[in-house]
């Protein structure tokens, strides 16, 4: 596995990718500090005598595994043989932990239970849909729980294709338990999501998953207003601090940015959520992530795939899990999601009264690259809402010629539909998009090419509209094309035709569709 590779290759979250990765059925080992969460619901309705505080008379009470354990929930849902290693105690908390893991199919044998130890509960107490506090207590352990543990460490990570560490920052995986993982590092994908991550530099991770205060304790800095370009400009600090070779930020509402060691940064975006009760969904991104990437997927497919999972999971109340068929599904729903132009006028004029700005581009996107994909990544990063307008498929045959397109516009439009990067997607007819520009009058036009604005018979118009026009870098048609021959051929993909990295005779970065 190498990290963000060189475009050339077929890439697509399409319906069928979550199916593929399941039945690969890979081993995930997950240690790290188990939980039980509680969602107690009920009604308020008076404020107590000795306090102003409401009185809230529970009527309903749901649990699920937080912490490790919905790692380890989300894991399992998502096709992966799941083995288990943490703490809980002897009582009723513990039980109920193990029931919830045990009834999914994960793997208990390294779950430690020890009478000395206290299992962590995080109870929840919500009236009128909302969350009015929370309760934790427990975990608690004696050092000999501690020494089982560390104890269990060989056989728990025994064949594992992945190892995902959930530190929580109780201090139960900090002595003899780390000590045991480095002596076993290596062999393995290894993921840490930890409140600290320095903390596991000794063991060398693939990749770690902080959220924006864990890379901002990193860093000893605060990552600025726009985050994701915090993380960006911060990469080489934030990596050393952690000793790994790729990192996976969490931004919440503003999705996640990855970075490499040699430079490369993607990002996703997340979907608007409703639900204000959701948790865990960092959880399920982190799953995600860490089973894509083991089954192959490259760095930022991966991502991509575990932002359209997180946005699953915030869309439901309290602590909950994304599966395989809620993930074919969920991608499955954009299949007919191109919106007509009389849409997309609608929606982007509620767009722009809201003060934000449109980017479009378009292309026919026909057998979709990782080129087109950092492309459309650096459109979006343009402004704040980006529309993709493919060619028909007469349009696309006129352009590209006969046997062209390969996949039908609706088809790849559901495809680029399912990319967090991209807000709306729409169906030309014409030769260039000049008509829907005059209706759309975007603020930027973007278009990836060995050319200048002055070149393009778009420009006139854009500039009439308002909006400006900006020249991505460049990477030719070439490797489309070379790579649907090599397929009607039965063989692989070509090899990068340049120094810089890109197929396409140009820097990796971005394509012209």
């Amino acid at each position: 596995m190498t990290d963000f590779p060189q475009p050339g290759e077929v890439r697509g979250l399409t319906p069928g990718l979550p199916g593929r990765i399941a039945a690969a059925s890979l081993r995930v080992a997950v240690i790290g500090d188990v939980m039980l969460d509680g969602w107690w619901s009920g009604v308020t309705e008076r404020f107590c005598r000795e306090a102003p505080a409401p009185v809230v008379d529970i009527q309903r009470r749901n649990y699920a595994a937080g912490g490790a354990g919905n790692t380890a929930m989300n894991l399992q849902c998502l096709g992966a043989r799941v083995r288990l290693g943490g703490l809980t105690g002897s009582d009723a908390a513990g039980a109920q932990l193990r029931t919830i893991l045990s009834g999914a199919g994960v793997d208990l044998a390294g779950l430690v239970q020890h009478s000395g130890a206290e299992t962590a509960t995080k109870y929840r107490i919500v009236a009128g849909e909302q969350v009015l506090f929370r309760l934790d207590d427990g975990g608690r352990f004696p050092a000999a729980a501690e020494e089982l543990l560390a104890a269990s460490v060989p056989a728990l990570v025994e064949g594992a294709d992945a190892l995902v560490v959930c530190d929580y920052g109780t201090g139960l995986l900090h002595g003899r338990v780390r000590d045991a993982l480095i002596a076993l590092r290596g062999g393995r994908l290894t993921v840490v999501d930890a409140h600290d991550a320095a903390a596991w530099s000794g063991l060398a991770p693939d990749l770690v998953t902080p959220n924006a205060a864990e890379a901002a304790l990193l860093l000893g800095r605060d990552l600025g207003p726009d985050r994701a370009a915090g993380v960006r400009a911060a990469a080489p600090a934030l990596l050393a601090a952690a000793g790994t070779a790729a990192a996976a930020v969490t931004l919440d509402r503003d999705g996640a940015a990855l970075i490499s060691a040699g430079g490369g940064f993607h990002r996703t975006w997340a979907r608007p959520a409703a639900e204000k009760q959701a948790s865990g969904a960092g959880d399920t991104f982190v799953a995600c992530l860490t089973l894509a990437r083991a089954a192959g997927l490259p760095l930022s497919t991966a991502a991509d795939l575990a932002q359209n999972a997180a946005d699953i999971v915030v869309q439901r109340p309290g602590t909950s899990v994304c599966s395989t068929a809620d993930l074919e599904k969920h991608l499955d729903s954009f299949a007919d999601t191109a919106l007509s132009q009389s849409e997309l006028l609608a929606r982007t004029a509620a767009e722009r009264s809201a003060g934000r700005r449109i980017v479009l581009t378009n292309g026919c996107f026909d057998v979709l690259h990782r080129g087109h994909t950092r492309y459309l990544n650096q459109a979006k990063q343009l402004g704040d809402i980006l529309v993709v307008a493919l060619n028909s498929d007469a349009s696309a045959r006129r352009l590209k010629g006969p046997g062209r397109p390969i996949n039908p516009v609706h088809d790849r439009a559901g495809i680029i539909a399912a990319l967090s990067c991209v807000n709306y997607v729409t169906i030309f007819d014409t030769d260039t998009p000049i008509p829907l520009i005059r209706e759309l009058r975007p603020d930027i036009y973007a278009k990836g090419g060995d050319y200048s604005a002055q070149m393009l018979a778009e420009t006139p118009v854009v500039e009439e509209c308002g909006g400006r026009v900006r020249i991505l870098d460049y990477v030719s048609d070439h490797s489309t094309t070379a790579l649907v021959s090599r397929i009607r051929a039965g063989g692989t993909a070509p090899p990068p035709r340049n120094p810089a990295g890109g197929t396409d005779g140009g820097p990796a970065g971005a394509a012209p569709p």
